[in-house]
């Protein structure tokens, strides 16, 4: 039994190896067999794994914490199994009677399982290893126990090698060097093992550490890039995600080839871990242990992956509560990502011990920029990088805490890993001193937050040693803070940090591509310290248990006078927190060709100068929610709305005349189409006032091409990709009859589409024009021709009733099943004031196949006439927003309707198939 097994209680209760050896004994003697032997060998020994794997189960749920603990007795587990496996093959199915030198063997685990670290149904890494090239006996016997293993049900990552050729492929591959560094003796012959494990440290270790370091970091940074390159991703991956298990695993590796160390605690007499860091090594490894045992346990498989389906169980397993503000779910994660920083920061102050242990004096191992900046305030450099000249120098000065950030921000300098040790062990000064009181800290927290330069990176730093949090206590009380929706990818202080840092670069003209509109307005702004401030103030109210737009702004109140700024700019600020919602809502749940809809947002908005601000706060907001949120059609509708109330904002209510604006659009689209006077007004004429007010001169020219090509058919059906909004314009030029749109909209939704917004028209010769903006289920247009084709097939049969809608639509899943974790209340608004002749239906339920064809059928039922709706989703909540009417035309306004209305939508928007429509 070796020393990692030791603390295990009640070893026997997991597997008696004895009282199971003497059982094969048994089962070995009734038979001569070799086949029904290894059979009943199989047998017995999937009982005992199972009974193995159900104990530890059991004592996980009463330790729910022991991650360690739990990962050490699955080892142990193997261990037992490996053995009894191994002893019943070489005894009972192919014994040697007289076994030469070269018929010896020896079972290594590697890997995790070398570690002991095995989570319950982590891979079984184990290496045969043989003196010299393999005999018959050799391969007969580790091919009988591979094929016992995988009998078992057990994945294993497996090599057979003889010492020659385990040194030589560990000089060559960087993963089988690694794997053998793990090495620990399982079964078979132990003197061939020492004999291995001393030409690995002979042949391969000695001489070699710098250029495994420099490997290794640089297999963890692409590792990094491949999951995301943030600690902070709310699905994150415990054991290959940045601030996961393999981070620790890589720091062991490091301090084990270079020092040939056995254990953790070793790396402190090695000079690589104090104390402090190693009780913190053991914390955060203990945890992500356990949650990767439960996640093993819950999924009944090997899984990784923290994924919002198990959170909430794992959560409970783990025996958390809710507290106010916080569910159950939000509080373990957000110790989870709390543990995931606390590898970073033990990352940082290893390799910062590794620099000194590996680097010529004056010079660094581990590659910097170097700098040598003049005036550094008493602080210095070590190696390029900033450092304190003592222990207590944050204790002599307690701004200084904010002042190294200042400085590295300003220079450009890394800031050394003793440092920010020392910072955050001091950080607390901060409260106990007064520093949020002392006006020259406050300038210094200012000019990072507004720096030219770099402020995400050094305002991430911050966060890193937990100054940030101290300085600000609000922002402190966000960090690590998940947002338990599919929406949010990151927690609320890591989305705060990239959304300051996105300002900057469309500041510094580095996203003027993406965002021209935004980049021109942030050369014309009044303050940089507001749009600045509000960006890091807009959710820092999240997690209180009420409104944190209401709770932010107040927040404001208190903050920005404290940080320098006046009382116009706080006042700024705290609207703009207030408010950060509002430009996106409207943009993406109203129509903008609806004046009342520019003039209610122009109310609230009142000046030009808020209305720049807003927009640049809301495109930096949403593009730090995470990859694939922001596209091109969020810009155009944001763009859009915009210049509308640009225009009422700067001449008030007296725009240009409808008429005006009609004729305007017509000039352009006749120039667009280069048609004579007399064709265009043809085609014109065709199409009512309304039509020419709601359609952007792109569409409407689209359309006439449309209405053209169709002559007099009575259907015609044109799909045009449009790369400006992102998205593909599907027209249908149909005659107009009840339930039409419901009918586009499934037909639609059978090939794939997802409508993202629809305006309805009818022609002044009774046709009904519906335009549809339709992406792919990954947010593209549809381009290709195949796609296209099958897009206006569908519709086709939609409308030609040429089949059944209801079970192909139900038989399309949802694209992620753990959506299924969370639960959307279905809500229902009516609303007569938000448009002079609609009333405006906003319905928010839960993201699903054929939600809005389902909304669009009830609507139907209750004989309302849809004129045009708009769809939005925030990962697994949808909000479709209708402008409607009766059949004559008229306002929904009687009460007795609107409680109908509101009822058969709740039904039509809680249900996957009662409300849809049935052909």
């Amino acid at each position: 039994m070796t020393d990692l097994f030791a603390h295990l209680d009640d070893r026997r209760a997991i597997i008696d190896r004895r009282a199971l050896a003497g059982r094969l004994d048994a089962l070995a003697a009734e038979t001569g067999d070799t086949g029904q032997r290894r059979r009943a060998m199989v047998a017995l020994l999937r009982q005992a794994l199972d009974a193995g794997r159900a104990e530890i189960g059991r004592r996980l749920l009463l330790h729910p914490s022991a991650g360690r603990v739990t990962a050490h007795a699955t080892a142990f587990l193997t261990d037992q199994i490996v053995r009894l496996s191994h002893d019943f093959t070489i005894h009972h199915l192919y014994p040697a009677s007289n076994p030469s030198a070269g018929e010896r063997l020896t079972l290594v685990a590697v890997g995790g399982y070398g570690r002991g670290d095995m989570a319950p149904f982590s891979d079984v890494d184990i290496g045969f290893l043989t003196p010299f090239k393999q005999t018959s006996w050799t391969e007969q016997v580790i091919e009988a126990q591979l094929y016992t293993l995988w009998d078992l049900g057990l994945k294993v990552g497996h090599s057979s090698r003889s010492l020659d050729e385990m040194i030589r492929a560990a000089k060559e591959d960087l993963t089988v060097r690694t794997a053998l560094l793990e090495a620990r003796f399982v079964w078979g012959d132990r003197a061939l093992y020492d004999q291995a494990s001393a030409r690995f440290d002979a042949e391969v270790v000695a001489g070699n550490a710098r250029a495994f370091v420099a490997d290794k970091l640089a297999e963890r940074d692409e590792r990094h890039k491949r999951m995301g390159d943030s600690r902070y991703v709310v699905e994150p991956n415990v054991k290959e995600g940045k601030g996961g298990l393999r981070d620790l695993h890589t720091l062991f590796w490091i301090g084990k080839f270079i020092h040939r160390v056995r254990t953790v605690p070793e790396l402190v007499d090695a000079g690589l871990l104090t104390s402090r860091e190693l009780r913190q090594f053991a914390r955060a490894e203990n945890f992500l242990l356990a949650v990767r045992c439960h996640l093993h346990m819950l999924a009944g498989r090997a899984e990784d992956r923290l994924t919002f389906d198990v959170q909430r169980e794992i959560a409970a397993r783990m025996q958390f509560a809710e507290r106010p503000g916080k569910s159950a779910v939000e509080r373990f994660m957000q110790l989870y990502f709390l543990h995931a920083k606390s590898v970073g920061d033990l990352t940082g102050t290893f390799l910062a011990h590794l620099d000194d242990q590996l680097a010529a004096r004056g010079r660094r191992f581990l590659p910097t920029i170097r700098r040598r900046p003049g005036k550094l305030n008493g602080f210095v450099l070590d190696r390029g990088r900033l450092a304190l000249p003592s222990d207590d120098f944050f204790q002599q000065d307690p701004v200084r805490l904010i002042e190294i950030f200042a400085l590295a921000d300003r220079h450009g300098l890394e800031i050394h890993p003793q440092a920010m040790r020392q910072a955050r062990h001091d950080a607390k000064l901060i409260e106990t001193q007064g520093v949020r009181r002392v006006a020259r800290a406050n300038a210094l927290f200012l000019d990072v937050l507004t720096s030219p330069r770099d402020p995400e990176t050094v305002l991430r730093w911050m966060n890193e040693a937990g100054v940030f949090g101290r300085f600000v206590p609000d922002f402190g009380r966000v960090v690590a803070q998940m947002q338990f929706d599919m929406y949010h990818h990151y927690t609320v202080d890591e989305h705060t940090i990239r959304a300051i840092g996105l300002l900057s670069d469309i500041e510094q003209d580095r996203l003027k591509d993406d965002h021209p509109l935004s980049t021109a307005i942030m050369q014309h702004v009044q303050s940089r310290r507001v749009i600045y401030v509000a960006v890091l103030l807009h959710d820092i109210a999240k997690g209180r248990g009420g409104d944190h737009s209401i709770l932010g702004a107040e927040l404001a109140l208190r903050v920005c006078p404290r940080l320098g700024l006046t009382e116009a700019e706080t006042e700024t600020v705290s609207w703009l927190v207030r408010h950060h919602l509002l430009m996106a809502a409207t943009a993406f749940k109203r129509d903008l060709a609806d004046f009342k809809t520019i003039l209610d947002f122009a109310q609230v908005v009142q000046s030009p100068e808020r209305l720049r601000l807003l927009l640049v706060l809301t495109v930096v907001d949403i593009r730090a929610v995470g990859p694939g949120v922001w596209n091109s059609w969020k810009r155009q509708l944001l763009a859009e709305l915009f210049d509308a109330a640009e225009e009422v904002l700067r001449l008030g209510h007296k725009q240009r005349g409808r008429a005006a604006r009609i004729a305007g659009k017509k000039e352009e689209a006749q120039r667009l189409l280069a048609l004579d006077d007399k064709a265009f007004a043809r085609l014109a004429r065709r199409l009512p006032e309304s039509y020419w007010i709601a359609e952007p001169v792109e569409v409407i020219a689209a359309n006439l091409i449309h209405i053209q090509k169709a002559g007099g058919a009575p259907l015609h059906i044109a799909a045009v990709p449009d790369d400006d909004r992102g998205a593909t314009l599907v027209m249908v030029l149909a005659a107009d009859h009840p339930g039409l749109f419901y009918r586009i909209a499934g037909g639609i939704h059978l090939a794939g589409g997802n409508i993202i917004d629809a305006r309805i028209h009818t022609t002044r010769d009774g046709l009904a024009l519906d335009n549809f903006l339709v992406q792919d289920p990954l947010g593209r247009p549809f381009a290709e021709a195949e796609q296209i084709v099958r897009l206006t097939r569908a519709i086709e049969d939609a409308l030609a009733g040429r089949q059944k809608l209801l079970p192909k639509l139900e038989a399309r899943a949802l694209p992620r099943t753990r959506a299924e974790a969370f639960r959307v209340a279905p809500n229902v608004f009516i609303d007569n004031k938000a448009s002079n002749r609609f009333t405006v239906i906003e319905v928010n339920a839960q993201d699903r196949p054929a939600l809005l064809n389902q909304l669009a059928y009830a609507l139907f039922q209750s004989k309302v006439t849809v004129h045009s709706a708009h769809v939005a989703t925030y990962g697994e909540r949808a909000v479709d927003t209708f402008y409607v009417t009766d059949l004559i035309g008229d306002k929904i306004d009687s009460a007795a309707r609107v409680r109908s209305l509101e009822k058969r939508l709740l039904e039509a928007a809680a249900s996957r198939s009662e409300n849809a429509v049935a052909a």
